[in-house]
This record gives structure tokens, C-alpha cells and sequence, in this order.
């Protein structure tokens, strides 16, 4: 059985944690309400009620939530607050594959026998989450990773929800389209445009069909998802010997801005794991799904060693830019790989000096707001791109 575990509303709700008057409140993390070209990292339920959502321009924001209380992200506070719940995770079962900051599936097959029943396990881990860190997290328990990410979503905040094996066929019927993982809106005006308007519907369509309307890829997901069946393996880019962080928006990223700001956050979890796990590489991929769903990775191996978030999201943005079609963005990802222990000798680089300096200043960064977390530091890319917009 899988467990798939989403930390609610997880930017602002570490915010309003650190600082307890902001708790009850429109807590929207990202960028300042006077830049231009700002987005919403993400936002607090109360901040929801207003219509605010990640990836929405800050302007728009504002307008829907004026006296919103509008925070600059913390990126390793938030970085080090995750990696803590992901050890507790680790204290349930040996495999956890953390999918980025805030999203992770726990496999609890075979743990039974130490910790009793799955579902009193999954209770289990969110009791402890909360009462080691003061968070809360909503869990879907089902026989494989896709009906779990969908569980998990269905009863947030601090949510909890058990699909039982052999009810994923029924489970998926009961859904509105608009509850089926990977549908967006333009995939959701496609089937309504051909007829097809609930989940039976879609279970009573045939696969040549469904190719007919949405292409091979989207079929093969579509009539694969309705069905409860694993219509994805969130693995695509978990190679050996790596470390990968995706994210699944939802709304399709467009806006440039938004899906550079989307990789930075990307690039801040991957590199904050290599720094705590004691690695370096020299390989990175990207990862791209489409509105359409077709996936595309694209991977190079660079002459040195990556040596700070600022230098991956620069070569992961490059990476981008050379397979990016210009269609609406539904997942990114980036995947270090090939890794090596950060103490093995390597060859001289030029500029070696400058790379030593920037680890250095990242990880005293990772450890001033590890142990003081009202301490608000910020990557320089962020702050000039703040500056440039305002």
C-alpha cells in the first residue's frame, strides 16, 4: 500500500508556525504586492477563500485579497522544515521518495508487522508529524501511487482518506472530472466538447476514441486513470544514485516569470538535499509534461560540478530553454544524477575559488535560518528580480 502525503498549504503555513499572529490569516508567500511580474508561491486557505492560487500573478493577487499579508519566500527555512518531516517518514518505512518540498509517497507494504493495519499506520505519521513539528498534512492511503495522490487531495487541510483494494474502479466513478489527477482545463473542454462529461463516461469509452481526442499520450493516461488503475509511475526522473524534485501545478504554467520561479524553488530542494546528504554532480536533467501529456526530459553533464542553487537553476533554465515548446507546463522536474560524495577529488575549475565561496555562503545561509527561522535571507537572483520589476 502507498501513502502519499502532501504538506497543506506548506510555504504559508510554515510562516504563520514561525509566527503564530498570522495564523487565521490571508498568508500569501511569493513575491511583494508592487512588483510587476511577481507570482504567488503559495497561499494560505484563508488566502483561497479569495480565489488566490500558486502560480497566479501577484498583481491579480492583490486585487482578489488586498489585505492579504504578503511574505517573501524563506526557501531554506522551508527546505529544512520538509527534510524534518521526511526523516519522520523514514521512522515508518524505508521507502520514502520525496517528490519535491511539500509532496512525498510513503510505501508501507510490509509494515504491518511492526507498526499493525496501514490505515492506523497513515494516522500514525500524521499524529507525529504534528506533534513533532507543529504542521499538519493531508494522507491518501490506496494500492498504488496515482489513486493515493488523488486521495490525499480530497479532504485537505488535515485530510485523511482510504481507498481499499479492489474499490479503485468504483472510487474513480464516484469522481467529477474535475477531481481526476492530470485533467486540466483544456483536456476537460476537449471531453466535453466530444460528449463525455463524468468519469463513466470516460470508463465506457474506448481507447481508439479517446486517442481520437486527445492523442496517443493523453489517452493511454486517461483511459488508464479512470479505471484506478497506475496511470503514473512518478518515477520518470528518480534514476539511481539521484536526487529529483517535481511539482504538479494546477493551473498549466505559461508566464515565463512563473515557470522561472518554478525551477528556482526546484532547484532550492535539490540542492539543499545534495548539501545535507554530502553530494555533488555534475549531471542534472529536466523534466517537462505538457498540457497535452507528453513528457519530455532532456539531461546534460557539465565540465564541473554544480556548485550552488544559483548555478543548477542557471543550467536547468538553459536545459529548458532548449526543449521548451511553448505549450501550457502541467509537471516540471529536476533530477541530479550520477552523484558523487562532495569530498572526492575532482579536477581544478576555473573560477574554483568563487564556486567554494558561493557553497560556503549557501550553506551558512542553510544553517543561520536552521536555528533562527524570524531571519529572513533570500537568494540574490530573487531579490534583483524584485528589483528589476518594481
Amino acid at each position: 500500500m502507498f501513502l502519499h502525503v502532501d504538506l497543506d498549504a506548506f510555504f504559508s503555513s510554515v510562516e504563520q508556525l514561525i509566527n503564530p499572529e498570522l495564523k487565521g490569516k490571508p498568508v500569501i508567500v511569493g513575491a511583494l504586492p508592487n512588483s510587476k511580474r511577481g507570482v504567488v508561491s503559495t497561499c494560505s486557505y484563508e488566502a483561497r477563500k479569495y480565489g488566490v492560487h500558486s502560480a497566479m500573478p501577484i498583481s491579480q493577487a492583490y486585487r482578489l485579497c488586498p489585505n492579504g499579508i504578503y511574505i517573501k519566500p524563506k526557501m531554506n527555512l522551508y527546505n529544512e522544515k520538509s527534510q524534518e518531516i521526511m526523516n519522520i517518514f523514514k521512522d515508518f518505512s524505508p521507502d520514502v521518495q520525496q517528490m519535491s518540498i511539500d509532496e512525498a509517497f510513503i510505501d508501507l507494504t510490509g509494515t504491518e508487522r511492526l507498526f499493525g493495519p496501514v490505515e492506523e499506520t497513515a494516522k500514525k505519521i500524521k499524529e507525529t508529524v504534528f506533534e513533532k513539528t507543529g504542521l499538519v498534512v493531508s494522507v491518501g492511503l490506496a494500492s498504488n501511487k496515482y489513486i493515493a495522490k488523488i486521495a490525499s487531495g480530497l479532504s485537505k487541510p488535515d485530510g485523511f482518506y482510504f481507498v481499499k483494494t479492489g474499490s479503485e474502479f468504483d472510487f474513480m466513478s464516484r469522481l467529477p472530472l474535475s477531481k481526476v489527477w492530470g485533467i486540466g482545463k483544456k483536456t476537460l473542454q476537449r471531453l466535453n466538447s466530444a460528449g463525455l462529461f463524468t468519469v463513466p463516461d470516460l470508463q465506457n469509452t474506448s481507447l481508439n476514441i479517446l486517442e481520437s481526442i486527445l492523442g496517443k499520450a493523453g489517452a493511454d493516461f486517461i483511459y488508464k486513470a479512470v479505471r484506478g488503475l497506475e496511470a503514473e509511475t512518478f518515477s520518470d526522473i528518480s534514476l539511481s544514485k539521484s536526487i529529483s524534485a517535481e511539482k504538479t501545478y494546477s493551473i498549466d504554467l505559461i508566464d515565463r516569470y512563473a515557470i522561472g520561479t518554478a525551477l528556482l524553488a526546484l532547484s532550492h530542494t535539490v540542492m539543499f538535499r545534495m548539501i545535507q546528504e554530502g553530494y555533488a554532480t555534475k549531471t542534472i536533467c529536466v523534466k517537462i509534461r505538457y498540457d497535452d501529456f507528453s513528457t519530455h526530459t532532456v539531461q546534460e553533464t557539465n565540465t564541473s560540478r554544480i556548485s550552488s542553487v544559483e548555478d543548477l537553476y542557471q543550467k536547468a533554465s538553459n536545459l529548458f530553454d532548449k526543449r521548451y515548446n511553448g505549450k501550457g507546463i502541467r509537471l516540471l522536474g529536476i533530477c541530479a544524477t550520477n552523484l558523487e560524495n562532495k569530498n572526492e577529488p575532482t579536477q581544478v575549475e576555473l573560477f574554483q575559488e568563487e564556486n567554494i565561496k558561493r557553497q560556503k555562503l549557501e550553506k551558512t545561509i542553510l544553517s543561520i535560518q536552521s536555528n533562527n527561522p524570524d531571519i529572513l535571507i533570500t537568494k540574490a537572483r530573487l531579490m534583483k528580480l524584485e528589483k528589476n520589476d518594481n
